[in-house]
């Protein structure tokens, strides 16, 4: 017995209260090959596996229902003036997060955009669920990769929900950043993921300088750097090791991923969102875009240490201050 399990007894002992059942870490990610163990499921609740699958069920279940039925919804909102298919979105992507079990920490004030002062959200990517959590905050459009329009069910989600699409070839640039700037002008906010990929959750990886295309827009963007880390599981907070459960990069298929994430219990994503600041104080794309990742980074290393979290300051050149 471990000198920690002693004391622990021997405080119950001296109270007379029954020790407390300390919960079971999650097993390291991945397990070996052929192993019955899964290291995707959180054990300290003690249900056996039958009763783990029937929660992913269920949460499957009721998102799929969730989904059917806002899209007959949004269908109509699309075809009408107003506000009202920008605001569905979030519902239905705030409803999905809910859904799944994923509770959510936002620190931060959000900047809204509105006509003449439109913003870009540039957030770090270490998951589809980003789509979910983020989508249910920000008050934005996300830009996704062509290739997202070709998912069967997923493309029709993302159309729904006004997605724009960019195939990130040097031929189309000028025209899909004059498609961008069409819906920055129309006081739509946008959600960019400049890594232009998904990482696994341990780091942000640098950001791209062609994603900040959007940035040299009339008029120029409000910029906010947004913060996402998913730090915990079972409640308890979540370490390197673990990170992965809520990855989804490489060769996964959102299926297997949503299967085994779908089990379990106690999820938290916290949201760092930024001191917004002007796209037209930095002289060009290359320095833009390493003043935000180094924002965004420093955001997201707080949140992975548990340490305390606060909105930073993009640091502006001196030229420009």
């Amino acid at each position: 017995m471990s000198a920690g399990a002693e004391q622990a007894e021997a405080r119950a002992a001296a109270t007379g209260q029954a020790p407390r059942r300390l919960a079971r870490r999650v097993r390291p990610f991945p397990a070996a090959a052929g192993s019955s163990a899964d290291p995707w499921v959180f054990t300290g609740s003690g249900r056996p596996g039958l009763w783990r699958r029937l929660r992913m069920l269920r949460r499957l279940v009721l998102v799929l229902l969730w989904t059917l039925l806002c899209m007959p919804v949004q269908l109509v909102l699309l075809g009408l003036p107003g506000r009202a298919k920008a605001a569905l979105p979030r519902w239905y992507w705030s409803g999905v997060r809910r859904l799944i079990g994923i509770r959510v920490r936002c620190i931060g004030s959000l900047a809204r955009p509105r006509p003449g002062r439109p913003v870009v959200y540039v957030c770090n990517h270490s998951s589809w669920i980003d789509i979910a959590v983020l989508g249910g905050i920000l008050e934005g459009r996300f830009i996704a990769k062509a290739e997202v329009g070709t998912w069967p069910l997923i493309n029709a989600v993302a159309w729904l929900g006004r997605t724009v699409f960019v195939s990130r070839q040097r031929a189309t640039t000028a025209q899909e950043r004059d498609a961008m700037q069409a819906v920055l002008a129309a006081g739509d906010g946008l959600v960019l993921f400049p890594e232009g990929t998904t990482s696994d959750g341990s780091r942000v990886l640098p950001f791209r300088t062609p994603f900040f295309a959007v940035a040299t827009t009339q008029p120029p963007p409000m910029i906010q750097p947004v913060s996402i880390v998913y730090d915990r599981l079972g409640g308890l907070p979540l370490g390197r090791g673990n990170r992965p459960v809520f990855a989804w990069y490489g060769d996964m298929d959102i299926a297997s991923h949503f299967a085994r994430l779908g089990q379990l219990s106690g999820m938290r994503v916290s949201v760092v969102l930024h001191e917004p600041f002007d796209a037209a104080l930095f002289p060009d794309r290359k320095a833009l875009s390493q003043a935000v990742w180094q924002t965004v980074a420093a955001g997201a290393d707080q949140l992975r240490q548990n340490r305390p979290a606060r909105p930073l300051a993009v640091a502006v050149p001196a030229t420009a201050a």
